[in-house]
């Protein structure tokens, strides 16, 4: 028998003695839907301040290019939500009564 077959059927069988940590109960769609708002909202926040920072003293304008890319990539993910809510809506619309 090959070492190597015999390391792995030890590691699987310890893995399957180890106990699994118990699972974090699943949050909330609504807890879902509000941190992904804050977090788009925070993003707004910063590239707005680094946007100002730029233009008052002079800041990093690296700081500032990547802060609107990080923008620019929340809203666009903002509207590909927002189109799929509203396919899925139409959907249900067209569904026979």
């Amino acid at each position: 028998m090959d070492i190597r077959n015999t390391l792995a059927l030890q590691a699987y069988a310890q893995s399957r003695l180890t106990p699994q940590a118990p699972a974090q109960p699943a949050e909330s769609a609504g807890a879902a839907f509000s941190a992904a708002v804050n977090g788009f909202t925070q993003t707004l926040a910063n590239s707005e301040a680094q946007a100002r920072a730029a233009m008052t003293t002079g800041a990093d304008p690296h700081a500032l290019v990547t802060a609107l890319a990080q923008t620019e990539l929340a809203v666009e993910t903002a509207v590909t939500v927002r189109d799929r809510v509203v396919e899925a809506y139409q959907e249900i619309l067209r569904m026979p009564v």
